[in-house]
């Protein structure tokens, strides 16, 4: 095998969404508003490397309200929060600047408008996602959990005498989520679907842009952190659409050499929360070892972008 046969393929869209743009730069915008420390509750996003970022310029990563101090600034992840938190910081007075995904807020809504139309929500996602949580504490007297398939046989026979409304994680691999809502369906027939799909475009756009160059790769190389739910669906995906080996990884330091090895074709591709320096390196660490050309394969465009929380707006002439 030559240098020359040695090639990567660069999966695009990659990286971040407008909703991990959106949240992470209300932190840094909070920070140059009001000075350090600004509070943040759970990590931002999903990512090692932009929470240590953001730590080392002053934002402090607390797991629960009541560990920041009374009256300062706090910053909610672009996972959500449920009601109870809101509560929870507004009695301890504290600034609360509101970073989650207008499409997470989106299926809030929607579970709010379920529950109070009478139905019970079957909410298929990860137990003990941040996203789970604060979604599922919109209603929580009305939202069973459904984790993954094997969860479909664990709700009570009992919701066969109920209305019956799916809604999903955002940052779910699509076609397990359609998987689950069949299996539902074949136990629920009257389960009704969402008026409108609830896992994002980013998600979704960064699937199909692994699959597009999975079967053409021997090894798959996602960049993203190990409690990123959106990146290690991708590996996943890379695995299920024909890529011979998938790994995630944080940093390019974390590449085995090993798993180059009789492989003349590399794709890449990254998370939602991921900062386009780090896919940068990686591409950096192949090029050193053989892999300098890199052709991306695009199949999609992405032009959309979320407002800041108001609080953070530059303020109108």
């Amino acid at each position: 095998m030559t240098v020359a046969e040695k090639k990567v393929l660069l999966a695009a869209p990659r990286g971040y969404c407008a909703g991990v743009d959106r949240a992470v730069e209300t932190v840094e915008k909070a920070l140059e508003k009001y000075g350090a420390p600004v509070y943040v509750r759970k990590e931002i996003v999903h990512n090692r490397y932009v929470v240590d970022t953001l730590a080392e310029r002053g934002a402090v990563f607390v797991e629960e309200t009541d560990e920041v101090p009374e009256g300062a600034h706090v910053v909610f992840s672009a996972h959500g929060v449920s009601p109870a938190v809101h509560a929870s910081a507004k009695a301890l007075n504290l600034q609360t600047l509101d970073a989650t995904c207008p499409l997470v807020t989106k299926v809030h809504k929607e579970a709010l408008r379920f529950d109070r139309d009478g139905f019970q929500i079957l909410f298929i996602g990860h137990e003990g996602h941040e996203e789970v949580e604060g979604t599922m504490g919109e209603a929580p007297n009305a939202t069973h959990l459904v984790d993954g398939v094997e969860g479909v046989d664990k709700l009570p026979e009992s919701l066969a005498d109920e209305k019956l409304v799916w809604l999903s994680q955002t940052t779910l691999s699509v076609d397990e989520t359609m998987e689950i809502v069949t299996k539902l369906k074949q136990r629920f027939p009257h389960l009704q679907d969402p008026p409108s799909d609830d896992i994002c475009y980013a998600t979704q756009n960064r699937q199909v842009a692994v699959k597009a160059i999975a079967e053409r790769c021997q090894l798959m190389i996602v960049v993203g952190s190990q409690n990123s739910s959106n990146s290690k669906r991708l590996v996943e995906v890379a695995l299920e659409a024909g890529t011979d080996n998938s790994y995630l990884v944080d940093y390019a330091s974390q590449i085995d050499e090993a798993w180059l090895e009789g492989v003349d074709t590399v794709g890449v591709t990254s998370g939602a929360s991921v900062p386009e320096i780090l896919v940068r390196d990686v591409l950096e660490f192949l090029a050193e070892r053989g892999f300098g050309s890199v052709d991306e394969i695009t199949t999609a465009s992405e032009k959309i972008v979320f407002s800041l929380p108001r609080d953070l707006r530059p303020a109108r002439a």
